[in-house]
């Protein structure tokens, strides 16, 4: 039973988001889906509410500018988008700094992250009093319009997250705006509650992605927004493994296969939500120790199709795919 807490009960709120379960909170421009950006089981949990088809980064929202830049390496024109529209609808894509706590899967294994410090009061009090990062997409079923109201998460939600704090209609009502400042000019990844044009003022000249290539399809995405190439180990992978070799490290689901140099296992009791979680993290554990053990791949057991397993074994094939 999903519960509409009232605009007071801030606490409550805070200590669900504490406690690793899912709270909707309203923002200036739609309504979040929130869980503890630093606990990879919430943020699993989040696609899993969503019925999310694939990983996308989603956007981590911070009560300070220099919150969020205790886990991003923000430059000059970080600092100064910072200062002009935050708090506000502005989501920032900046490199993950190396002692970053936010989980991976929030940034869907990448080495950026997305940003924002909201400027809804509640939002404000909410991330004041929960005390750690939130990360939030829109509060809605995957491919449904964005809640602007409690109600409407309600209607898409309800019985699949702890609760909604109601704040009322949100003011904007369309999404932030999304800017790449990881490379030397400034990207436009989503167009939403700051113009571009305010954007060109401050930083001269504005970018936009390159177009995903025909017949490229669910490539991982540097942001809501935009398609990307996705994360590949140093190692090779392969997929379905019954066996596995000496020399290979093994990525585990379940029962952990016998024989392996090194093994990450994904989910011991074959908990998808887990294995979503700890995807990321397994893949570059077994990269980086894999390589210094002279491992010559990493084998990668079946994983159920359905649920996040669909997820799991997107990433999975992109990663195994030649490169």
């Amino acid at each position: 039973m999903t519960r509409r807490l009232p605009p007071a009960a801030i606490e409550e709120a805070a200590e669900l988001l504490r406690a690793g379960e899912l709270v909707a909170f309203p923002t200036e421009t739609v309504y979040g889906l929130g869980g503890n950006a630093r606990d990879g089981r919430a943020v699993a949990a989040i696609f899993a509410a969503k019925g999310r088809p694939h990983f996308n980064p989603l956007i981590s929202h911070f009560p300070t500018a220099e919150a969020a830049f205790a886990e991003v390496r923000a430059d000059d024109r970080a600092r100064a988008v910072a200062a002009r529209f935050w708090p506000g609808p502005l989501t920032l894509v900046l490199p993950r700094r190396a002692e970053c706590r936010i989980d991976l899967l929030a940034g869907a294994g990448l080495d950026t992250l997305a940003v924002r410090v909201p400027a809804h009061d509640l939002a404000q009090r909410l991330l004041e009093a929960a005390g750690v990062p939130i990360a939030a997409p829109s509060a809605n079923r995957s491919g449904a319009v964005s809640p602007t109201t409690a109600q409407h998460v309600l209607e898409g939600l309800g019985g699949r997250i702890a609760a909604i704090l109601d704040g009322g209609p949100c003011a904007v009502g369309v999404e932030s705006t999304v800017l790449d400042l990881t490379s030397a000019g400034p990207v436009l990844l989503r167009p939403g509650g700051v113009p571009v044009e305010a954007l060109a003022a401050l930083l001269g000249p504005i970018g936009r992605p390159l177009p995903i290539e025909a017949g490229v399809a669910m490539a991982t995405l540097r942001s809501p927004g935009m398609l990307l190439s996705h994360y590949a180990p140093g190692l090779p992978v392969r997929l379905s493994a019954q066996e596995v070799a000496a020399d290979e490290a093994l990525l585990a689901f379940g029962p952990a296969l016998p024989g392996a140099a090194i093994s990450w296992n994904l989910s011991p009791s074959g908990d998808l939500n887990e294995a979503a979680a700890r995807l990321f993290a397994g893949l570059r554990w077994l990269d980086a120790e894999g390589t210094a053990r002279g491992c010559q791949g990493i084998a990668a057991m079946p994983v159920p199709g359905h649920g996040l397993g669909a997820a799991i074994n997107d990433r999975l094939r992109r990663a195994a795919a030649p490169r």
